[in-house]
């Protein structure tokens, strides 16, 4: 079931839990949600099992939280906002971080911004999406323009797809990637606790994992099988996560 809360600016979030423990806060990635990136396939369970409270929003034009229409509503570094407003609204001292494509980026920034977890998790995710993240709202900003053209055989075939699936209002997620694509790159000699990096074998869509875990001051890489959108729905996704956070 559902909690919601009010960020930054009033607008109206969505996040569940599952387990009691240690705050483990999961965001998802681009067009997803909590349900599908972290409850559906096991993750927030393997989670719960290892001790842990798994507390997941769903991001703001996601889910079941609010797509404002208002271009007011994504100034920048929006999501690093929401993030912090969760963490305040719940009055998380220790805990745990963990995202995912988007969500990692996201969590990246807001360690990068003075956010300090205990152990940090940047999943499906490689070097190049955190110091060159330009290319990626641009490709997913041309999906959305040509939404009701792309055919089977266009790249970006697979991403209308889930987009439907979803349900994704395209005029928000237009904004929210609009404001995204305005971060510049992440100051990776900021990110100083212990950090996974777990991407799929298959998965460069952002670059390479190896190297970012490299990058880091304390990074570790995990590969688990899988592309970029299968990796997430492999079991080996959450057992790693957990693994990572019970040390």
């Amino acid at each position: 079931m559902s909690e919601r809360f009010a960020s930054f600016d009033g607008v109206e979030l969505a996040f569940r839990r599952v387990g009691a423990g240690r705050p483990v806060v999961l965001l998802h990635g681009l067009f997803s949600s909590a349900e599908v990136n972290w409850i559906k396939f096991g993750h927030a369970q393997k989670l719960a099992d290892a001790g842990f409270e798994a507390i997941m929003p769903d991001l703001r034009a996601h889910g079941q939280s609010a797509a404002p229409h208002d271009p007011a509503s994504y100034p920048p570094e929006v999501l690093v906002r929401d993030l912090e407003a969760l963490v305040a609204h719940l009055g998380l001292e220790t805990f745990d971080l963990a995202g995912f494509s988007l969500g990692a980026r996201t969590v990246a920034r807001a360690v990068a911004g003075g956010m300090a977890p205990r152990r940090l998790v940047i999943a499906g995710m490689g070097l190049g999406g955190l110091t060159d993240w330009a290319a990626r709202p641009t490709f997913f900003l041309d999906a959305i323009a040509r939404f009701d053209e792309i055919r089977m055989g266009d790249e970006a075939y697979f991403t209308v797809q889930f987009m439907k699936t979803m349900k994704i209002d395209r005029v928000a997620a237009k904004l929210l990637l609009e404001a995204v694509g305005k971060g510049g790159p992440v100051e990776l000699a900021r990110i100083a606790m212990p950090t996974l990096v777990v991407c799929g074998e298959q998965d460069r869509d952002n670059g390479s994992p190896e190297a970012l875990a490299a990058a880091l001051p304390d990074g570790h890489y995990a590969a688990v099988p899988g592309t970029h959108m299968s990796s997430v729905t492999k079991p080996e996704m959450g057992e790693a996560i957990a693994r990572f956070l019970v040390e």
